[in-house]
C-alpha cells in the first residue's frame, strides 16, 4: 500500500510539471506578437494640368502719350496794340485764315515816305544813267545814285515784312484753342495769343525696352486704347529716336493714327499693344508654378506618380500665364498646387487634373 502511495505521488508530480510546461509554452506564445503590416502612406494631394500646344501671339503692352499731328502757340513778333481779334475759340480754321491784326499806322506812314523817296531816287538814277551814256557825268555820281535807290528799296521791303507781321494768320488748318487777348491790348514778342492744333491725326509717343529696340521699324502696326472709351484704335509707327535714352535704356518711338472723328485728345495717355511674334505650338503655364533659383526657373512635373523638378526657360508673360520655351513638352503633367510641400521624389495624390 505504501508503494501505491508513492506511485500516486509520482504521477501527481509529473502531472504538475506537465501543466507548468504547458503554461510556460502558452506564455512564450503570448509574448511573441504577430507582426502588423505597415499602413500605406498616402501621397501629397495636388492639382495638375496636362500641357497642350496652342497658338500664341506675343504682345507687349506699354504706356504712351497722344499729341496733335501739328500744334503751335500763336504769338506776335512785334510789340504792338491789337486792333482786331478774328480768332474764335474752338473754331476750325484753314491755313492762312486771319486771326489777329495789330496796329500798323506808323509803319504804313513810314512806308509811304520811303516810296516817295524811291520815286525821286529812280528819277535821279535814270537821269545820271543817260548822262553817263553821253559821257556828261562821272561814274561815281551814277554809282551813288544807284546805291541810294537800292537802299531805299531794301528799306521798303523790310517795312513790308514788318507790316505783314501785323496780320497774324493760321500757319496750317486746325482748331483754335482759348483766346488770351482782346482788342486794345498791347502784345509783346513771345506772348501767347492763342493755340492752334491740327487733330485730324494724332501722334503717339512711347518708349520700348532696349531688348526690343531692333524689333520695330517704321511701318509696323500698333493698336491702343484710351481711358475715355473702350474702343480699339489702330496706328502705324512712323519714326524712332536715333539713340537710346541714357537714363532708362529705352528707345523712343512715334506712331500716328487717324482722328477724323476728333475722339482722341492731345495729352491723353494710351495703352499700346505691340505685336512681337507668333508661336504655333506654344506651351502656356500658370505663372504661380515657377520656382525661382539662382540658376533660373524650374517646375514640378508628375512622372510615375512622383514629383520631379524640371528646369525651364520662359518667354513672354501675360496677366496669368507664362510661355515655357524650353524644358517641357506637350503631354507633360504639370503640378499647380501644394508646391511648398513638394520635393524631388515626393509621392503624389491627384485631386484634380485638367
Amino acid at each position: 500500500m505504501r508503494n501505491t502511495f508513492f506511485k500516486q505521488q509520482h504521477l501527481l508530480l509529473l502531472l504538475a510539471g506537465f501543466i507548468t510546461l504547458l503554461a510556460a509554452c502558452s506564455t512564450a506564445a503570448t509574448d511573441k506578437k504577430t507582426p502588423v503590416p505597415a499602413a500605406a502612406i498616402p501621397g501629397i494631394p495636388v492639382d495638375a494640368i496636362v500641357l497642350k500646344a496652342q497658338h500664341l501671339t506675343d504682345q507687349m503692352e506699354i504706356s504712351g502719350t497722344l499729341a496733335a499731328v501739328q500744334e503751335v502757340n500763336i504769338m506776335s513778333e512785334l510789340s504792338r496794340k491789337v486792333t482786331a481779334v478774328y480768332a474764335v475759340e474752338g473754331k476750325q480754321v484753314s491755313a492762312g485764315s486771319l486771326l489777329f491784326t495789330l496796329d500798323d499806322a506808323d509803319l504804313q506812314a513810314q512806308l509811304d515816305q520811303y516810296r516817295q523817296q524811291e520815286k525821286l531816287a529812280k528819277i535821279n538814277e535814270e537821269r545820271l544813267r543817260d548822262l553817263i551814256q553821253n559821257q556828261a557825268a562821272i561814274q561815281q555820281d551814277y554809282d551813288q545814285a544807284l546805291t541810294t535807290l537800292r537802299v531805299l528799296q531794301a528799306q521798303i521791303r523790310q517795312l513790308q515784312v514788318n507790316i505783314a507781321k501785323t496780320r497774324i494768320v493760321a500757319p496750317f488748318g486746325g482748331r483754335i484753342g482759348l483766346v488770351n487777348i482782346h482788342p486794345g491790348a498791347l502784345v509783346t514778342p513771345g506772348q501767347t495769343l492763342t493755340t492752334l492744333e491740327d487733330k485730324s491725326r494724332v501722334k503717339i509717343d512711347f518708349y520700348i525696352p532696349e531688348k526690343y529696340s531692333s524689333s520695330f521699324r517704321s511701318g509696323a502696326p500698333i493698336s491702343f486704347h484710351v481711358e475715355s472709351n473702350n474702343k480699339t484704335y489702330e496706328g502705324v509707327i512712323i519714326a524712332e529716336e536715333s539713340k537710346l535714352n541714357n537714363d532708362t535704356r529705352t528707345l523712343l518711338l512715334r506712331a500716328i493714327s487717324n482722328n477724323a472723328g476728333g475722339e482722341l485728345l492731345p495729352g491723353q495717355s494710351a495703352r499700346i499693344s505691340l505685336h512681337l511674334n507668333e508661336v504655333n505650338d506654344a506651351l502656356m503655364a500658370p505663372s504661380q508654378v515657377l520656382i525661382p533659383s539662382s540658376e533660373g526657373y524650374s517646375v514640378f512635373v508628375a512622372r510615375n506618380g512622383k514629383a520631379e523638378v524640371v528646369p525651364v526657360k520662359t518667354g513672354e508673360r501675360n496677366a496669368n500665364t507664362i510661355h515655357i520655351t524650353d524644358g517641357l513638352q506637350a503631354g507633360d503633367t504639370l503640378i499647380v498646387s501644394n508646391l511648398l510641400r513638394l520635393s524631388a521624389g515626393t509621392a503624389l495624390h491627384f485631386t484634380a487634373i485638367n
